[in-house]
């Protein structure tokens, strides 16, 4: 994604030939010795033309290969860890690094901790304001004001598993007077659209305005991607978790759990989905628990993060 936002945004970007290791025999495995050695040569070609006075890491096997040749060459680098279960490629690189922005507290159990500072992760700056775009949301997305309004976010190519749960609980879902403002993802748009001639129900393929989407929520369900849980703890609103089983460390679960150990979410494993209609009716009915989980996630919110971060970094430099 990053190859076609990042230009769009008027910055260059340059790929490297690199993916993460499978954890079984793969033919992909057998060509890993070969991506490593290529993207080396590249990153310490990029390194040469461009002479950055320090590199940034944001975790992934994209930017390992690029602070390994930075460090070679002596130039200070950070790393800012998003998750609250670093993924290996950062586990290796913090060795070395001069400074590791973490978003989470617990994090010296991975890296050294006086290097460690808590920044949080960038968010949108307009998440800051929703609380007074409430009446602008509900008339961007022609909503009913007497009904509640139910935000569901699977990420930008789509959540198979959270797609097929609102299908089968559609229905369900508008008989509890609920409205709904559906991210299918643009993988499964085409097979969901059909959805919008229920009343009270949208698809959209992709949400442009995340301000607007946040400040008509009610309820959100959304996976647990490091950068949604910054952003849902800004914008302080019932959330239930449903995190991706399919990534790396299982680390969206350790993010989801995270916040939902400071009773500020809840947390629905999708092994766990048919107590679905048990678990969003025992929200929806309680004021006090919806009231608790927002007074909650919203004292976990760092909205300073990129000032911070951005601070560090100069602190390097000079």
């Amino acid at each position: 994604m990053e190859m076609e936002k990042v230009p769009q945004n008027g910055y260059e970007i340059k790929g490297l030939w690199i993916s993460g290791i499978q954890r079984k025999i793969t033919l992909k495995n057998m060509m890993f010795p070969f991506k490593l050695i290529s993207s080396l040569w590249n990153a310490n070609k990029i390194i040469k033309k461009f002479k950055p006075n320090v590199v940034i890491g944001t975790g992934g096997f994209a930017s390992g290969p690029t602070l390994i040749r930075a460090s070679a060459k002596g130039i200070p680098t950070l790393i800012q860890e998003q998750n609250s279960y670093p993924g290996i490629t950062n586990k290796l690189l913090a060795k070395k690094a001069h400074k590791i922005c973490v978003a989470y507290d617990g994090l010296e159990r991975f890296f050294p901790k006086k290097n460690i500072i808590k920044t949080g992760n960038p968010v949108r700056q307009d998440l800051l304001t929703i609380d007074v775009k409430r009446e602008e949301s509900l008339s961007y997305y022609k909503l009913n004001k007497s009904k509640k309004t139910l935000v569901v976010i699977g990420g930008s190519l789509g959540a198979r598993a959270i797609n097929k749960l609102i299908e089968s609980q559609v229905h369900w879902l508008v008989e509890q007077k609920m409205q709904i403002i559906w991210q299918t993802g643009k993988l499964y748009y085409e097979a969901y659209k059909k959805y919008d001639e229920i009343e009270g129900v949208q698809t959209h393929a992709f949400l442009n305005k995340m301000d607007l989407t946040y400040a008509a929520a009610d309820i959100i369900i959304s996976r647990a991607g490091a950068g949604s849980i910054s952003e849902l703890c800004i914008v302080g609103k019932p959330t239930i978790f449903i995190p991706s089983p399919n990534v790396s460390e299982d680390h969206q679960t350790k993010n989801a759990e995270a916040v939902v150990n400071k009773k500020a979410a809840i947390l629905l494993k999708e092994r766990e989905l048919e107590r679905f209609q048990t678990v969003f009716t025992g929200l929806l009915e309680d004021e006090n628990r919806q009231g608790e989980l927002r007074k909650n996630i919203k004292k976990l919110a760092l909205p300073n993060a990129t000032k911070n971060i951005v601070d560090e970094v100069i602190k390097i430099i000079k």
